[in-house]
């Protein structure tokens, strides 16, 4: 680890300035503390003991009882799976590691004061449930600067897929180009007791989180910029390279991406994203195969494409109604959006009941940075429309917005204005918490998943004679 941390200091700077860099690395070292690594192990006794605890005192409790309409809507609302680094809260939002939001905007170490959290703390916080120092942030920066670089044959795999490729296809393929260097495959070819999974799947998933910036990024250039590539900077955190890669380097655009990465990066582990990584990653696949999983479910209509829906309705309200429409213009167009059985996109929550804290979090952002930009005053005045007119139809239990309702507008006043590419950088957040979750799954041993299911057929007769 200190070999490693040393030549990782001592190659950006070139072998003229080898000794400013050793000693910067050294400092760093001596003041981060233990890796994050090293205190994830230290963390994972304990918990293990608590799990056990936790099944020999508890484990024939009842969580409580499963309805038919559960069982034919989705399984929605049912709990049956552990998920350790984040919790949906009806009233809060989402609480990452018991911290919500707001707690985290200000614990979190940025990359400047009063900046954005850098997603390296979240990463250090899902992991192991603490609140990092700026040393232990930078620490994780560092690692994941070291493990960055693309094997070419990933690049050659991305070339070679037609320009007009889905970027969400290409992401996937990225991600499984990778998968011939899995540590964890190798490692439980070769024997690995179990008691050892966590340690390989740490590996890969560190591997892959330090690439995917990276993959995103040639995405982003060939399918948009003719091809031509943006060297990664060694002086800039995992966030702002993204941006960086890109061919975005405004730091307004690096501080959003900051921001992006953070609040996408987990949401529980019963969206598809999230569930179908578990799933595979249940059957002991690697990371690479149970990320891919977790992707592939993300670039699903019904789960990641709905920042991109929200743009589109607000196109239409820019094309139909003006760039600048009053409250009362809104108001009908919205309540004519509901009378022709549409929904408005961004509004609404499966689990919320109230404003989504990424939403308001996103909103803060604009306020200091975009307060007079078109887009941005128009989704703040549909903030004050849309919850009233839904409440009034009655039929809607959570009026109030959601992340997507703003995240595209973030996007949209950098330049990032290709609406196909927003669902890629979701899904670079997104592996932030699945893939920390996976290595707590190996760590605890958690078995394969296996729920039953049944036939229509068995349901007639399971109530046979029950009066409706």
């Amino acid at each position: 680890m200190v070999f490693a941390a040393l030549a990782a200091a001592a190659r950006p700077a070139g072998a003229q300035h080898l000794a400013p860099a050793l000693a910067a690395a050294l400092r760093r070292m001596s003041t981060a503390g233990p890796d994050l690594k090293s205190v994830l192990a230290a963390a994972i006794p304990a918990e293990q003991a608590r799990l056990k605890k936790i099944k020999t005192e508890l484990g024939a409790k009842s969580l409580g009882e499963v309805t038919v309409d559960q069982a034919i809507g989705g399984m929605r609302g049912i709990p049956s799976m552990l998920w350790e680094t984040s919790l949906l809260d009806a009233e809060e939002g989402i609480r990452f590691r018991g911290h919500n939001i707001p707690e985290l905007q200000s614990k979190l170490p940025a990359a400047k004061p009063g900046g954005q959290p850098l997603p390296e703390g979240l990463l250090w916080l899902l992991l192991t449930g603490q609140i990092p120092t700026k040393a232990q942030v930078d620490s994780v920066s560092e690692e994941l600067r070291r493990r960055s670089a693309l094997p070419k044959y990933v690049t050659r795999v991305l070339e070679e897929l037609p320009r007009e490729t889905h970027p969400m296809t290409q992401l996937a393929a990225g991600i499984l180009a990778l998968q011939p260097d899995s540590k964890f495959a190798a490692a439980y070819e070769a024997g690995l007791p179990k008691a050892k999974y966590w340690d390989p799947v740490y590996e890969d998933s560190m591997n892959l989180i330090a690439k995917l910036p990276a993959i995103a990024a040639f995405i982003y250039r060939k399918t948009y910029c003719g091809g031509t590539y943006v060297d990664a900077d060694p002086k800039l955190d995992w966030g702002a390279n993204l941006a960086h890669m890109m061919g975005f380097d405004a730091e307004g655009c690096q501080e959003m991406m900051r921001l992006y990465l953070t609040i996408h990066a987990d949401h529980e582990g019963g969206n598809v994203s999230a569930h179908a990584t578990h799933l595979v990653g249940s059957a002991l696949s690697d990371p690479y195969l149970s990320l891919n999983a977790g992707v592939s479910g993300l670039a699903g209509p019904l789960h990641g494409l709905a920042n991109q829906e929200v743009l589109r309705w607000m196109f239409e309200v820019q094309k139909k109604l003006g760039p600048d429409p009053s409250k009362e213009l809104l108001t009908q167009f919205v309540w004519d959006t509901l009378k022709s059985g549409k929904v408005v996109p961004g509004y609404g929550h499966a689990v919320l009941r109230q404003t989504d804290p990424r939403y308001t979090c996103q909103r803060d952002f604009a306020l200091k940075h975009m307060p007079d930009y078109p887009l941005f005053k128009l989704c703040s005045n549909l903030y004050d429309v849309v919850p009233a007119v839904l409440a009034k139809t009655g039929k809607v239990k959570n009026p109030w917005p959601n992340v997507d309702a703003h995240s595209g507008v973030l996007l949209q006043y950098y330049g990032i204005t290709e609406e196909s590419f927003y669902t890629v950088l979701f899904g670079v957040s997104r592996a932030l918490g699945v893939l920390s979750q996976g290595i707590w799954s190996r760590a605890l041993g958690l078995p394969i998943e296996r729920p039953k299911s049944l036939t229509m057929g068995i349901i007639e007769q399971k109530f046979a004679g029950v009066a409706a």
